[in-house]
Formats: structure tokens, C-alpha cells, sequence
């Protein structure tokens, strides 16, 4: 089987493409990982540097669901609406979502089907607080009038996919994003840093998650 289940040293799960022989997450810590670098770093640093009705979140890679999942009980918690948007061209299948242990009740676990159930290319309220458009489509050929805050850049690693971390792609994600919007991401590559300073990107290295070294938020 080219994707499996494997169990990260949080005891959170995660998948193992064998093809590109890489984790979809973190081995430390799959929930310890989307914690630190998107929620915390990416939509917290958000919002206690802007006070808004509504936030828009990118997320490139959708994967397991586990960012929208934590992203939308966040919302839920702080009571603040979030519009996300998710690019995944490469949707996982049931077999693999409905055996994830992500959620800790029937609800949680609710709340992570209905975000892989949703119907694709189409706006979806899976809360009171958290829309979710999902699109089945590479970066490269993702186009939009909208603008979003924040941009959770969750690829596999540049050494695997290197064209979607390429310089144009970059480029394309700091005109999604608003003035002051943010781009998060568990990859500190010194390359990756400076084509993101080079688009026009604010560059800050972080600490890493779950005894990672780095992670990089970027900012416009």
C-alpha cells in the first residue's frame, strides 16, 4: 500500500507515502507540529496583531485534514469566524481519514469527517464559525480574486516536491495574502528563506515544533 498509517511520537497519527518516502507530518508529533506552526504561529500571531470580523486562511496541502480540523475548533473556541480554503490535488481515501485518532470524542470525530466529506470546489459551513472550500487543484494552477491573511504552506518538503516550492509559486502566495498577512510553514530551508525574502517577504526563523530547530512565518 503506497500510504499508510503510522503513529508520531505524540501518539498522533500521520501517513507514510512509500512512493515519496515521506510522513505527511512530523515522526516527533503530527498534532504537536500543526499546533506550534499554523495554529499558534499562523493564525494566533494573527489574530492578536489584527482584530477582524472574519479571518481567511490558505492552506496548501490538505492531507489529513488535521490544520482545518484544529483550525476550526480554534474558531469555535475563540469564537471567531474563519473563512479556509484548502488546495489539495491528491484527496486521501476513507479507509485511510476514518481510521485517523485525531479527535478526542464523537464529536471531534464528526467535525474531521465532515471535513473530508464536504463536497469539493464549493463553500461549505462545517460551523457556526468555520467555512471550508475545499479545491482539488495543484498551486501552480490555483487562481482566485480573493485575499487571505494567513497561508498555511504544509507541502511535503522542498527535497520531495521542489516545484511547488519554487520561486514563482512564492511570488503567487504573497499576492494571495493581504498587507501584513502571514505565511507559515515547518520548513526553515536556507534556499526557501531567501526566495521568500526575495518575492518580498518580512523573514522570521522561528523555533521549530516538537524539537525541531526552525520553522519560518513570513509576513507582507
Amino acid at each position: 500500500m503506497p500510504i499508510k498509517i503510522i503513529t508520531t511520537q505524540d501518539g498522533s497519527h500521520s501517513l507514510f507515502d512509500d512512493q515519496l518516502n515521506e510522513a505527511y507530518h512530523s515522526i516527533r508529533g503530527a498534532k504537536g507540529e500543526s499546533i506550534h506552526v499554523f495554529v499558534k504561529n499562523g493564525l494566533g500571531y494573527w489574530l492578536g496583531q489584527n482584530s477582524v470580523s472574519k479571518t481567511y486562511v490558505l492552506e496548501v496541502g490538505l492531507g489529513t485534514g488535521l490544520n482545518p480540523f484544529l483550525t476550526a475548533k480554534a474558531a469555535h473556541n475563540h469564537k471567531q469566524k474563519i473563512h479556509f480554503t484548502s488546495i489539495e490535488p491528491y484527496p486521501i481515501k476513507k479507509d485511510l481519514y476514518a481510521r485517523l485518532n485525531f479527535a478526542e470524542n464523537d464529536g471531534e470525530m464528526e467535525l474531521l469527517s465532515k471535513i473530508h466529506e464536504s463536497p469539493w470546489e464549493k463553500e461549505v459551513a462545517i460551523t457556526p464559525y468555520f467555512v471550508l472550500h475545499k479545491t482539488s487543484i495543484k498551486l501552480e494552477d490555483f487562481n482566485t480574486f480573493e485575499t487571505f491573511n494567513i497561508i498555511y504552506f504544509d507541502a511535503f518538503a522542498p527535497s520531495k516536491q521542489p516545484e511547488v516550492w519554487s520561486p514563482e509559486n512564492l511570488r503567487k502566495c504573497y499576492n494571495l495574502l493581504s498587507l501584513g498577512g502571514t505565511l507559515t510553514t515547518y520548513c526553515a530551508q536556507g534556499q526557501f528563506k531567501r526566495n521568500l525574502a526575495k518575492v518580498g517577504f518580512r523573514v522570521e526563523t522561528l523555533r521549530g515544533a516538537m524539537g525541531k530547530k526552525e520553522m519560518v512565518r513570513a509576513i507582507k
